[in-house]
């Protein structure tokens, strides 16, 4: 099956960098070996296309093998609508973040490999179908992060790669704790790791609520959930840009998949008990990270604190389970992956050139790089819900879905939610003000030049991405909404 060379393809592109002794051919390997990857997900999205009829959630294109038959555990995969989303948008982010690290110098081997085996374990996740292999390959990502930011990263690295790192290995545990439990808790003769198995299954009401926590945190702390959150601004901040990228744009959505594909699916009851907690957890981060943002002095830390804040619609989303909702929750999550991976890039090319991240610290930019100003200016708008782009279609998404609950409560927190996009451009549009406009600074010996031709297609590829979600929605809510109907007949059967 095609859905198998998504993991071929990284691994085999992994072992080709191992090999090479001439490190001149690392990037051009890692560059190819991405564009690889996305012609693969091109393919698995056209044969998914030849067999969906469009009418059903099923999981296609499935491979099941037997990896360890004592305890039940498959190699099985398979693809829907929203993990082809998902995929397509891992193949984007990895090409972009590949392209902005052209110039990488310190140990540029090493280095394009985690990239590299950080796709791997998206790829493998999203495609999943047996929870432990889900498990094993959301594993599989921990540790570059942490080289990543270790020893590419900047400011308190050592800190904030520890920090990023005990606190997702912390997440993990208690994930495997529900898994765990949520298998010995199955009835005799029929213990499974299979998701879809496990959804038929009328596991007892006490058993999922007892359940849901283990998992809805271990998923949350990867999605940002306040109060779990405080290892995304250290960690985004002191990443390299293209871990920024990875870290913000595809890792985020890690959590945001799983707590849809697995928790909500697995134990419905259990969901819609907790349902009114979700909504207050992502109604509290929406606000609290879009004023957090507000004071924020450095870039990075800013856009870092921001994604709290654009977390908490998929949090919102999901907690709301109705099927427009739940569409919202997907369309954001593609929306935040390009928009600040876009961000990220624009970031770390004003820093590059500027050495600072301080945004006081900058003055008229946009005179000596308009194309990076450009960039910067479109994630930021896109960032603040501009009609046409991303950001807009997927909150408006969850905003509509979110009022069609009658509960007040539910309602005062989509008004809430709605209220922080007015923050939201206020420091957007400030930043955008105060490094790009007004009074250019003089430079004698160290100019700053615009993009080079790696840097403009990487933001040109994410930007195309926000713009065909943004103008042409509806190619996206053909693919992912006969799985969001199947999910929310789930929970409610």
């Amino acid at each position: 099956m095609i859905v198998n060379f998504l993991l071929i393809v990284p691994l085999l592109t992994i072992l080709v960098l191992l090999l090479i002794q001439n490190t001149q051919y690392t990037k051009p390997i890692a560059l190819a070996g991405s564009v690889i990857q996305l012609m693969v997900v091109i393919g698995v999205l056209l044969q998914y296309l030849a067999v969906s009829s469009f009418n059903n959630g099923a999981m296609l294109l499935q491979t099941d093998v037997v990896w360890f038959s004592p305890l039940h555990i498959h190699y099985h995969v398979g693809v829907d609508g929203i993990s082809i989303v998902m995929l397509l948008l891992t193949a984007l982010i990895v090409i972009a973040a590949i392209l902005v690290s052209w110039k990488e110098a310190l140990l540029q081997k090493e280095f394009f490999i985690l990239l590299t085996l950080l796709a791997f374990g998206a790829y493998g996740f999203f495609i999943a179908i047996d929870l432990f292999l889900m498990f094993f390959f959301l594993e599989i990502a921990v540790v570059p992060k942490f080289l990543l930011i270790l020893i590419w990263g900047s400011g308190k690295k050592a800190y904030s790669a520890t920090k990023l790192v005990l606190m997702l290995i912390g997440a993990s545990a208690l994930l495997f704790m529900g898994i765990a439990c949520l298998y010995y808790n199955e009835p005799d003769g029929l213990q499974t790791f299979n998701m879809l198995q496990i959804a038929q299954m009328q596991l007892p009401y006490a058993v999922q609520i007892t359940l849901f926590p283990f998992m809805f945190i271990g998923f949350g702390v990867f999605t940002a959930l306040f109060p779990f959150h405080t290892w995304v601004p250290d960690g985004h901040s002191a990443a390299p840009t293209a871990g920024s990228m990875f870290l913000a744009g595809i890792s985020m959505k890690l959590g945001g998949y799983g707590l849809l594909r697995l928790v909500m699916f697995l134990v419905p009851a259990a969901a819609q008990f907790y349902a009114p907690y979700i909504i207050l957890l992502a109604a509290i981060g929406i606000l609290y990270g879009a004023f957090a943002t507000m004071v924020q002095k450095d870039l990075k830390y800013m856009n870092a604190y921001s994604s709290i804040s654009h977390c908490g619609f998929v949090l919102l989303g999901i907690g709301m389970l109705t099927p427009v909702a739940l569409t919202g929750a997907v369309l954001q999550m593609v929306s935040h992956g390009l928009m600040t991976a876009l961000f990220f890039a624009a970031i770390g090319m004003i820093y590059s050139r500027t050495h600072t991240r301080i945004i006081k610290e900058m003055s008229g930019l946009l005179v000596y790089m308009p194309f990076i100003g450009g960039l910067f200016i479109l994630a930021g708008l896109a960032s603040l819900g501009l009609p046409g782009l991303s950001g807009f279609t997927a909150e408006m998404t969850v905003l509509v879905g979110s009022w069609q609950q009658p509960v007040t409560a539910y309602r005062v927190a989509t008004i809430v939610a709605a209220a922080s996009i007015v923050i939201t451009a206020v420091y957007v549009l400030r930043a955008i003000g105060t490094v790009l406009m007004g009074k250019s600074k003089e430079y004698h010996d160290d100019t700053p030049t615009d993009a080079r031709w790696y840097e403009k297609w990487a933001g040109s590829i994410l930007f195309i991405g926000i713009l065909v979600v943004g103008i042409t929605p509806f190619l996206l809510l053909k693919l992912i909404s006969p799985a969001i109907l199947y999910i929310q007949q789930t929970i409610f059967k």
